[in-house]
């Protein structure tokens, strides 16, 4: 008599939950995935092609991942840590590959396509997004990521930042200027309007766009013989979109020279900017929280 009172009780339970039954084969564990910090990466695209392995940048980690999963993809290179100009060529190819070309095969690694190379060998963290190509400051082109930026250094002083030549002026009608040797063709260059600024609002200027992430330099005409005017020469730190039709890397190397504390010019001398006016090396995301 129990043991037929047993059978409908346990049932009972069982339907409560107060019996635990046999679970079904748990499914395999999910791996984790190491993780690239992609802003540390694209600063380190623009730094370490001109400047050697620079490990406070913090990307060496994330530069191995990405060496790694090149070379797995039959784009070698040797997996040092080190974004130089073998690693900038691998990925150039592997964005080749992808049927990007010009810009988008500049060598920088952009979201869509480090996802893309990370499936199934890594995370991609702290993401850098220069939203559209066709924002504006003021009157000038320039991407989302270089207008919140000027935004938020225009906001810490009590003048208007103007910018005089913005990015991607290969694709205005107006063009490049040919004093900036090219550094203008894509995203992340900017130069600033100081003709009506004090010598105190100047250094200011170059501080306050310093701060939010940019490597700037007050240009003067003696610097080139009078090829240019006097004007605030700025680069967005890890912008995807450097690049430059002529093939060069010029404004990838002055953002290496920037890390450095050169002026970004030619001839790499130091900065000359008023030490009370510098500003420590930092990115947009970094200032804005982002990551």
């Amino acid at each position: 008599m129990l043991r037929t009172l047993a059978l409908p009780l346990l049932s009972l339970l069982t339907l409560l939950g107060l019996v635990a039954t046999a679970s079904p084969a748990s499914a395999a564990p999910v791996p984790v995935l190491p993780v690239v910090n992609m802003t540390a990466l694209t600063a380190a695209a623009h730094v370490e092609g001109y400047r050697g392995n620079q490990p406070a940048l913090g990307d060496d980690s994330s530069t191995r991942l990405v060496q790694r999963a090149l070379t797995a993809r039959g784009f070698r290179v040797v997996a040092d840590g080190h974004y130089g100009r073998a690693t900038t060529a691998a990925y150039i190819k592997y964005q080749r590959s992808l049927g990007y070309k010009g810009v988008d095969a500049n060598g920088i690694p952009g979201p869509q396509s480090l996802a893309r190379l990370g499936q199934g060998r890594f995370a991609v963290a702290r993401v850098v997004q220069i939203g559209s190509r066709n924002d504006r400051y003021g009157i000038k082109r320039v991407n989302t990521r270089t207008r919140q930026m000027l935004t938020a250094a225009d906001a810490t002083v009590p003048w208007t930042i103007t910018v005089s030549q913005g990015s991607y002026c290969i694709l205005t009608k107006a063009g490049c200027a040919k004093a900036s040797g090219g550094t203008h063709d894509a995203g992340g260059s900017i130069d600033v309007k100081v003709s009506t600024m004090t010598a105190t609002q100047r250094w200011r200027t170059v501080q306050a766009l310093r701060q939010v992430g940019f490597a700037a330099w007050l240009r003067v005409p003696s610097q080139c013989g009078g090829c240019w005017p006097a004007h605030i020469h700025a680069i967005a730190i890890g912008d995807t979109d450097l690049w430059q039709k002529n093939g060069k890397y010029t404004n990838r190397d002055q953002v290496a020279d920037y890390f450095v504390g050169r002026n970004g010019l030619a001839g790499h001398a130091r900065d000359d900017t008023p030490v009370r006016y510098r500003a420590a090396f930092t990115t947009w995301e970094r200032y804005a929280g982002i990551v």
